[in-house]
């Protein structure tokens, strides 16, 4: 055989994983977009997320933790067939990627970080999330506070999908402690800064990024977008075009 006729290596498949409030849908709008096998997964409770259930409290709210989600991302790259694959979380999404990326390092190709939270080691979310938003959100996810957190770029379409499908999520693992220990400090990690974020404002994500980098080597490649909090909704082929540049693709 001419050795330019030889199969090019499979492209590394992606894993999706979603953050607070959300769903796989919230990916529906990218999935189209990016060059490679790709899993947008579910995290328990699913009656939770985005169906007529998104609203109530179901008994696994309170029991439910990190390792739960752990177990949920690795089950779907199972099901999918993938052995390896750059892990992509969006939002609280930073808490289930630093669990997995802990349990099975041999298994990520890269991490990243979509406007993520990512306390510092042995902190938890909720001491990493910055006073005023936990402020605007005492009050509880009202319609008009979804829509000033997670949809400020977005069109009344965009908006109303989002409103239709948003719901609730688990307290319990925002008190969990973060374990990033055995994770590889040569672990390729990507952060996705959103200037225009809302939710998670630009100040907040860089102090996420500085909890990444406290790692001894644990260097974070910077991408910066000038979009709101759900990206992936208002702005996919943005995140897109990252995505699908990434070095490991």
């Amino acid at each position: 055989m001419d050795p330019s006729e030889e199969a090019l290596p499979a492209p590394v498949p992606i894993v999706l994983v979603h953050g607070g409030g959300h769903g796989a849908w919230c990916w529906e709008p990218l999935l189209a977009l990016l060059d490679r096998p790709v899993v947008a997964v579910d995290l328990p409770p699913v009656s939770i997320r985005g169906g007529p259930g998104r609203h109530e409290t179901p008994p696994e709210l309170d029991t439910v933790c990190l390792a739960d989600w752990a177990d949920a991302v690795l089950a779907a790259a199972d099901d999918a067939g993938f052995d390896r694959f750059v892990l992509v979380g969006h939002s609280l999404a930073g808490l289930t990627l630093g669990a997995v990326a802990h349990r099975a390092p041999e298994r990520v190709a890269h991490l990243v970080f979509v406007s993520a939270l990512a306390p510092a080691q042995g902190e938890n979310g909720i001491s990493a999330m910055a006073p005023e938003m936990m402020e605007r959100v005492a009050g509880g996810l009202t319609e008009a506070v979804v829509t000033e957190m997670f949809c400020n770029d977005m069109d009344t379409a965009q908006t109303r999908f989002v409103l239709d499908h948003f719901g609730g999520d688990s307290v319990q693992v925002m008190l969990e402690p973060v374990d990033r220990s055995g994770i590889p400090a040569a672990l390729s990690k990507t952060y996705v800064r959103l200037r225009r974020d809302n939710a998670l404002t630009p100040a907040a994500q860089d102090a996420s990024i500085a909890a990444l980098e406290a790692v001894p080597g644990g260097r974070v490649a910077i991408v910066d977008l000038d979009t709101g909090h759900n990206v992936m909704i208002s702005h996919p082929a943005d995140l897109a075009a990252v995505l699908n540049g990434l070095e490991e693709l």
